[in-house]
């Protein structure tokens, strides 16, 4: 009999969970947080949760909702870009609505996963200080990849405080402080505005140029503007996208920013509504890329030299699987070549939902992986004979051409990924029934 674990119950794990319900399949969802919702669940305490006390969503409502349940099956009214907590009662709303919560353990922290000699896997957890360990035929893996701290190497010592994004909660404990944000991210632009509401001054390094774009254009939520570019090739629609955005806002020269060298697509784009109106108003201040510290000051490769307080870097997360073990699988460097950016070409019981980096919001695509995930698994579909084939195309075929960095191993165009992902669906894959 086929039995399924599911390793958290975030957005991507509570849409793979319901849709192996959905199938008639036994799923058991373990998290070690003790409610649904993932990184979405703010806490003042560092620890899971990347979010901060006004984190807004940077996609909008339109284009971050999974298609059994929209916004609007919640609650009527939701803003365009949701608050974490209105996202936290979405995310626990689903739960509910589809009876999802008998399946879940919570406060439960998987500690290992492996395979016997049978290919099933011996998963291994722990709660309040008990080990159990279950036999599963199937792994779905939805662990996310935004909660282990990427952390920037310089020369020298800083001897204020350094700290990365992730611990970063509210701004009101560096108030009266001087205060340089590593980064050119959405997470760097949002630290760098909300502190810069109570520093003494805030600073923001970036390596290279970033666009930044507006959260709105023409009146209208900035992605779903772009997704009516969706139809044309992907060079035209992203040229469009970008002229709209330096149209709206100018260059970055003319608010002391690094100019962008790489074409729009060989970064995520940072949305951000409020970082170039601080520039202009003197709130927050541009520098170059750092070349070294000494004490308390940061040598930046202008020449310029300046003391801070505390640092942040806003320098990304890294992909990692704790449970598995590092010579059976280990995306944290180099190329993750798995199809569908969820299977891989030798274990056919094994699935990621989730790890993808779209240009868009994550769990609308999680949802369509969930449901081939399920397909597969029950029988509805198979996979493909040259999967080994298709999984290295995954890599020597990009959906964009990015920066060779970490953090870019894993992006994909939303509109089409989806529109890739549907292909495997049929047409009535849609299910909004409770179960």
């Amino acid at each position: 009999m086929q039995k399924v674990c599911v390793i958290g119950a975030g957005p991507s794990g509570i849409t793979a969970l319901k849709n192996l319900v959905d199938q008639g399949l036994e799923a058991v969802c373990y998290d070690f947080n003790s409610q649904v919702g993932g990184n979405w669940v703010y806490n003042e305490k560092t620890g899971h949760s990347s979010v901060f006390e006004t984190t807004h969503i940077i996609s909008s409502k339109t284009l971050s909702q999974y298609e059994d349940f929209t916004f609007d099956d919640f609650e009527k009214g939701m803003p365009d870009y949701p608050s974490h907590d209105q996202l936290r009662r979405y995310f626990q709303g689903y739960a509910a609505h589809f009876n999802l919560y008998p399946h879940i353990e919570f406060n439960t922290l998987v500690k290992s996963c492996e395979l016997d000699d049978a290919k099933n896997w011996v998963v291994k957890t722990e709660k309040d200080g008990v080990e159990k360990t279950e036999i599963f035929t199937h792994l779905v893996v939805c662990n996310g990849h935004h909660w282990l701290p990427r952390m920037p190497h310089y020369p020298g010592e800083f001897t204020g405080k350094l700290m990365h994004s992730h611990e970063f909660k509210k701004a009101e404990p560096f108030r009266d402080q001087r205060i340089l944000v590593i980064g050119g991210g959405n997470s760097a632009c949002d630290v760098a505005v909300e502190t810069s509401r109570v520093s003494t001054k805030t600073s923001i390094s970036w390596r290279r140029g970033y666009r930044i774009v507006p959260k709105f254009l023409f009146g209208k939520p900035s992605d779903v503007v772009a997704s009516r570019l969706a139809w044309l090739p992907t060079k035209l629609k992203f040229f469009l996208s970008e002229l709209s955005v330096k149209i709206f806002s100018g260059s970055n020269e003319i608010y002391g920013l690094q100019e962008p060298k790489h074409a729009i697509t060989a970064t995520h784009p940072t949305i951000n509504e409020e970082l170039l109106y601080k520039v202009r108003h003197g709130k927050v201040f541009p520098k170059v890329d750092i070349s070294h510290f000494d004490g308390k000051y940061v040598h930046f490769k202008d020449g310029s030299v300046e003391e801070f307080d505390t640092i942040i870097a806003c320098t990304g997360y890294i992909l990692e699987h704790p449970f598995f073990r590092k010579d059976f699988l280990n995306y944290s460097e180099g190329d993750v070549p798995l199809y569908l950016k969820m299977l891989h070409e030798k274990y056919e019981n094994l699935f990621f939902v989730g790890m993808f980096q779209p240009l868009g919001c994550i769990w609308p695509g999680s949802e369509l992986q969930s449901k081939i995930a399920a397909r597969a698994i029950k029988g509805l579909w198979k996979r493909p004979e040259n999967i080994a084939e298709l999984c290295q195309r995954e890599v020597t075929h990009p959906h964009l051409n990015q920066i060779k960095t970490p953090r870019h191993t894993i992006t994909v165009d939303f509109h089409l990924f989806v529109k890739q992902l549907k292909k495997h669906l049929p047409n009535n894959y849609v299910s909004k029934s409770a179960i």
